[in-house]
């Protein structure tokens, strides 16, 4: 059911991904081919925020700070998921693995290429500050604009 906290939520992780990806591109090797990186991050913002930190906002503080940093630690992990099962995917249509488990193990290793590289400090600042302040913003809205009609009698 659409609630304001969902919506809320959805487009704080959406803004948060798209900063992040902006900063994530600089890290990459200059050969990198980016295509559609930054929209499937803003997809998957909207989706995290939307399915994760949506229905958990409640009240308080410390609640949407825990909520925001879920968030957002769902939101990095579906990225590396993402885009390292699409680099694997990429490398197997030109049959650089034997089989499937070997592409599978490939992408997890390719996800563990990609940590390294994005495990920087400003990219975890921006992760820890901007996850905690999209909770307590999902909250704040969600306190606003309660999402159950009992609450508003």
């Amino acid at each position: 059911m659409p609630t304001a906290a969902r919506l809320t939520a959805a487009m704080c992780l959406a803004v948060l991904a798209g900063i992040l990806s902006k900063m994530i591109i600089p890290l990459m090797p200059e050969n990198t081919q980016f295509g559609y990186f930054i929209p499937i991050n803003v997809a998957l913002g909207l989706l995290a925020g939307w399915t994760v930190m949506g229905p958990r906002a409640s009240r308080g503080i410390t609640a949407g700070i825990n909520n925001g940093l879920t968030g957002v630690f769902i939101l990095m992990l579906w990225g590396l998921a993402t885009h390292s099962v699409r680099e694997m995917l990429k490398k197997a249509l030109l049959r650089r693995y034997d089989g499937m488990g070997e592409a599978l193990i490939a992408s997890i290793s390719i996800a563990a290429e990609y940590f390294m590289v994005i495990a920087t400090l400003p990219i975890a600042i921006t992760v820890i500050v901007g996850g905690a302040l999209s909770g307590v913003i999902t909250n704040l809205v969600n306190r606003r604009y309660p999402s159950d009609m009992a609450a508003l009698f």
